[in-house]
């Protein structure tokens, strides 16, 4: 679904990537660790096409990028959804609003979408919060939110960017514990964190491989947990 060869990237003169090679292949599971600063935000960024490669190929559902348009690159991100670490919304839009905007923004009439926004937010448990604005919202409300608003167009692969680094241990539980729910629908996940112990929590949960970046390339750090 996702495939990096050779992939390399730099940033303002210096490398952060080299000769990069990832595969996630559909309904797999994956963890993306390193120390801060080695560039997972980066590397999230070049498989959903916000950041693209200085040298090798990466391929997005077969299709090489450097070959698509801006309208490809856009139906492309329909089926990857993303959740960033420091989640953005719009606060004068309800939960129900920001979760359903990836639906007005891809042209979508919103109807099946909204049908399906109270079941999406009683998933998340966040079906009271449906009229709140978004900073009436805890941080771990926040993420959940976050997390809806990324699946609203059911797509094939989730990115989640260091989803649980703000929360406490409980709430971080919860949120692996949708994620792994994604994956067993089939969806491919890949989860960017620095915590060994959410990595070792998903271990009776889901087989799950583990990526480590280090020397600017990304290598297997263990077998299936």
């Amino acid at each position: 679904m996702i495939e990096l060869k050779k992939a390399g990237f730099s940033y303002g003169g210096g490398e952060i990537f080299r000769d990069v090679d990832l595969h996630l292949a559909q309904g797999t599971f994956h963890f993306l660790t390193g120390p801060s600063g080695t560039g997972k935000t980066t590397l999230m960024k070049m498989c959903y096409q916000a950041l693209m490669p200085d040298s090798g190929t990466i391929k997005v559902f077969g299709r090489d990028v450097r070959a698509m348009n801006r309208d490809d690159v856009a139906l492309v991100r329909r089926r990857i959804g993303v959740v960033h670490q420091d989640c953005q919304f719009l606060n004068h839009l309800s939960v129900g609003e920001n979760v359903l905007l990836p639906s007005f923004v891809a042209g979508r009439d919103g109807l099946d979408d909204q049908r399906n926004l109270r079941e999406l937010l009683k998933w998340v448990e966040l079906e009271e919060n449906i009229d709140q604005l978004p900073p009436e919202l805890s941080g771990g409300e926040r993420q959940r939110a976050a997390l809806a608003r990324a699946v609203i167009l059911s797509p094939e692969v989730i990115l989640a960017d260091e989803p649980t680094g703000n929360l406490d241990w409980n709430m971080a539980q919860r949120l692996l514990t949708l994620l792994i729910e994604l994956n067993k629908m089939g969806k491919t996940i890949l989860v960017a964190t620095h915590d060994m112990n959410l990595i070792r929590a998903a271990r009776p949960h889901v087989a799950a491989r583990v990526l480590r970046i280090q020397g600017k390339r990304v290598h297997l750090a263990g077998a299936d947990l």
